[in-house]
């Protein structure tokens, strides 16, 4: 009797496990995206990956939308935070791009208003694009042009 009771727990405990297993491989496959995948693959055919103001200013009439490198910079220049948080600014930007990115719009956009002008507000990822591919997306935008100058 003790020993169906331990080999009835022993299997339930296995069961148990395999069960948490599998929900934490499912986690971690929806967890592992890689930005500049969805950026190649949903941004690239608008935005440039890498071109300086020079370059940008003088292939204006080429250009759909703002480089990528001046969205970052200028996402970076336009949301301050008192006491100068880097961590906190990091997180209001990441938080910015991932909701722009499905809801685009004139009272939200922190475009010059040339640019403005010029390409008007992007179109909606709605429904096109997971959280975890906004999200890797938006930390790829930030990371990507860190220390560089538009």
């Amino acid at each position: 009797m003790q020993k169906n009771l331990l080999f009835s727990a022993l299997a339930a405990l296995v069961l148990l496990s395999g069960c948490s297993q599998n929900t934490q491989s499912k986690e971690q496959v929806e967890e592992v995206v890689d930005g500049y995948e969805v950026y190649k693959k949903h941004c690239q055919v608008c935005h440039v990956e890498m071109m300086k103001s020079q370059e940008a200013l003088s292939s204006l009439d080429t250009l759909s939308a703002p480089p990528m490198l001046e969205v970052s910079t200028h996402l970076k220049e336009m949301i301050l935070v008192k006491g100068g948080d880097e961590d906190l600014k990091r997180e209001l930007v990441l938080t910015f791009i991932r909701d722009y990115i499905v809801s685009p719009s004139i009272d939200k956009s922190m475009c010059h208003l040339g640019a403005l002008d010029r390409f008007d507000v992007m179109p909606s990822f709605k429904g096109k694009l997971t959280d975890a591919e906004r999200a890797a997306v938006a930390q790829w935008v930030y990371d990507r042009y860190e220390g560089i100058e538009f």
